[in-house]
């Protein structure tokens, strides 16, 4: 089986796998980091094949809708890739982008210790590049609503030095994530082509706070 008809399978797999997903993690948000994956892959000296699968199955199974257990996506991708004969070293690769890719990783107190590879690098600045700029605004409203988020609270100042656990479990209103995570990611990011699409983003998330708060305070 080639590389490619092995990345259509996979496509097929995650469609169904995450066909009723949440709005901000389904198919649609794995479409777009594999292109933002494919087009960051450009300008780095990577392996494609490892690249597009990991952008394709980094959410498979996000922990966040699994009561925090993070060991189901890794399991499932690497039961997925074995079957398709996929050789145990690319499946291992896919697997520890999985399991390293997501932003409540670099809170954890070993993460300098965590698994590190070019191809991480670019699967990893493609996902965050959805979670910024005008779909990353969507994204985080549409999750604050699926948990049932207050939209603001002055009164709830955001938490700007949350270790994971507190970030796995916060339940603040969703303007408060974007000073927890979302102005964060500009400074995050791993390569010279996701530095340049985050700056535009995270620009225009700060346009979108001034509104906002013009709007609440009645200024506007």
């Amino acid at each position: 089986m080639s590389s490619q008809d092995i990345i259509n399978k996979t496509i097929v797999f995650v469609k169904e796998t995450l066909a009723d997903a949440e709005g901000g993690h389904d198919w649609f948000h794995i479409e777009r980091v594999y292109k933002n994956s494919l087009l960051i892959a450009k300008t780095e000296s990577v392996d494609d094949f490892v690249v597009a699968l990991g952008a394709l199955l980094h959410d498979i199974a996000d922990s966040k809708f699994y009561n925090g257990d993070e060991t189901i996506g890794p399991k499932i991708a690497r039961e997925f890739l074995f079957k398709l004969n996929v050789d145990s070293k690319t499946i291992e690769h896919v697997v520890k982008i999985i399991e390293n890719i997501s932003f409540k990783s670099s809170l954890a107190s070993n993460s300098v210790n965590k698994f590190k590879s070019i191809e991480l690098d670019v699967v990893q600045d493609a996902d965050r590049l959805d979670a910024i700029g005008a779909i990353g605004i969507a994204r985080c409203f549409n999750y604050g609503g699926f948990k049932n988020r207050a939209l603001y609270n002055p009164e709830i100042a955001p938490n700007l030095n949350m270790t994971k656990e507190e970030y796995k479990t916060a339940t603040a209103p969703t303007i408060n994530h974007f000073y927890e995570k979302l102005l964060l990611l500009k400074d995050k990011m791993n390569t010279n082509t996701g530095k340049q699409i985050a700056q535009e983003r995270h620009t225009y998330m700060l346009g979108f706070l001034d509104q906002f708060y013009s709007e609440w305070q009645g200024k506007k």
